[in-house]
């Protein structure tokens, strides 16, 4: 769900320099076809249409968009990523030995690891930072 979700909160549906023409009910745009070697194609497509999967990419009301800093900020990912991952490599062994001596360690769905408690809330913590009731939000 967070490949998926994280597609649309870190950009726009679609930018302003892929729209090509809107004519006779019909919207042009550029997209790019990974399955041959990323060429770059014309799609049109009727009004309703296009209007319908633009609309598919839009956040619910109450969610904002995500921008990243420190070790994801774009300008530096490529060398603070791959450190960070070295560092928790490291890390990895001396929380093992904690997580095997606890007789109620979760383990992760995902990939059958075990997961560590970092925090428990309360349900007024959870209330708090839950995103804004539909009536809530001013416009």
């Amino acid at each position: 769900m967070l490949r998926y979700l994280g597609r649309y909160t870190h950009r726009v549906a679609i930018s302003n320099h892929r729209l090509v023409s809107f004519a006779d009910g019909t919207v042009s745009f550029r997209w790019r076809d990974s399955a041959h070697h990323n060429e770059q194609k014309l799609l049109p497509l009727p009004v309703d249409e296009f209007l319908r999967r633009f609309l598919l990419h839009l956040l619910p009301k109450g969610f904002v968009r995500i921008r990243n800093f420190g070790f994801l900020a774009n300008r530096r990912r490529a060398a603070t990523l791959p450190r960070c991952f070295q560092l928790l490599r490291s890390t990895q062994a001396k929380s093992e030995v904690t997580i095997a001596s606890s007789s109620d360690a979760w383990l992760c769905p995902e990939c059958g690891g075990p997961m560590l408690l970092i925090e428990r809330l309360t349900a007024a913590e959870v209330q708090l930072r839950s995103p804004p009731a539909p009536g809530a939000v001013a416009a």
